[in-house]
């Protein structure tokens, strides 16, 4: 499905988007590995949607200089959006990089981007695989 006017979408629309696209490849990336038990999964998959893990998802992007010029428009976009909630389990940066990280994928989502969007997600998998892996 491919929406025209994706660029002019609100920031939060995109990663109102992405948040539930990045969970289903999280789920499906877990049932893949054959984590089976429903509290291992949750578990597993907090690891991978919280805040904390997707803003460093964004920082490792910005350190390996992984975004394009558009999408690190999307991503300042998503960052800047003013959400009206206040975060319950962190800070209101990692809280608003977070947006910004689902604000990405959602724009590819919703472009029809789907390689790129796959790239992006194995990426994101691969960071938060390696930080679980050291700690």
């Amino acid at each position: 499905m491919e929406f025209t006017n994706v660029k002019q979408m609100k920031s939060l629309a995109l990663a109102y988007m992405g948040d539930g696209v990045y969970e289903l490849y999280v789920r499906r990336h877990l049932l893949a590995k054959g984590e089976i038990k429903p509290e291992q999964l949750h578990r597993a998959a907090v690891q991978f949607v919280s805040a904390k893990s997707q803003a460093k998802v964004v920082q490792a992007w910005n350190d390996q200089g992984m975004l394009t010029e558009e999408e690190e428009g999307v991503l300042r976009r998503g960052r800047n959006a003013k959400s009206g909630t206040i975060p319950k389990n962190t800070d209101v940066q990692t809280y608003r990089y977070s947006t910004a990280f689902e604000a990405v994928l959602g724009f590819h989502y919703l472009s029809g981007n789907e390689e790129r969007l796959q790239e992006l997600i194995d990426s994101a998998i691969q960071i938060v695989e390696e930080r679980r892996s050291k700690s």
